[in-house]
């Protein structure tokens, strides 16, 4: 009975975590398939390339409570099981970067998933570990996005702020060390994920955002024209 209940909750997050709220949200905003649109993720970032601020911001919060439904389930099963808390997060980000909605046959003829690189979903799944996460977490990860400049390197902060969070935790003795691996293997789901982003950063024609986009921007502007 026990073993049923791990199945289903790991399968009722993977399947709320592959729900593809950027593809919706962009589809109600203006008729586009964010699929079709720069890097073809449903996160919010592509969201708000394809559809303006307001939609990936929508897209954003969205997958975020995907994150957060991970306590939910759980707590409908198996509310007392910290590993089954950790591994339903997981799922849920594994659902929302290989989306079984999004399944697609490429020209040869292979079958493969599309999603999003798992940011928002993380950030979600670290809310349903310790509610307060995201008082820590966000303002991290705003100011890597403003002061690193890179969308690809914000979203790997967010695992990464959360892995720490959850070891300062558990080193005072406030939360158990099961927590740590949930950032851990977040942090390579979403460094797996990015795997073309960060192909772009190593030759150095990744887009830039925040300050760096600013003063690259101004840089461009002043050059003299010949």
């Amino acid at each position: 009975m026990e073993i049923i209940k791990i199945i289903a909750a790991l399968a009722l997050a993977f399947l709320a975590g592959s729900v593809p709220f950027g593809l919706i949200v962009v589809k109600l905003a203006n008729g586009k398939d964010v699929r079709m649109i720069e890097s073809g993720r449903t996160g919010g970032t592509n969201a708000m390339r394809a559809a303006g601020l307001f939609a990936g911001v929508m897209t954003a919060l969205l997958d975020v409570l995907k994150g957060v439904a991970s306590g939910w389930i759980v707590g409908l099963f198996m509310p007392e099981s910290t590993w089954l808390r950790v591994f339903a997060a997981l799922m849920v980000v594994l659902g929302h970067n290989y989306s079984i909605f999004l399944i697609e046959r490429d020209a040869s003829g292979k079958l493969h998933f599309r999603g999003g690189a798992g940011g928002a979903p993380t950030l979600g799944g670290a809310i349903a570990l310790w509610p307060f996460s995201w008082w820590f977490i966000l303002p991290a990860s705003f100011l890597v996005y403003i002061g690193i400049g890179y969308a690809s390197v914000t979203t790997i902060s967010i695992a990464f702020f959360a892995m720490v969070i959850f070891i300062y935790r558990a080193l005072i003795g406030q939360a158990s060390w099961i927590y740590t691996i949930y950032g851990a293997i977040a942090i390579i789901m979403v460094i797996w994920s990015l795997r073309p982003n960060l192909e772009r950063l190593r030759k150095g024609t990744e887009r830039a955002v925040g300050l760096r986009a600013y003063f690259q921007k101004k840089a461009f502007h002043k050059k003299p024209s010949l």
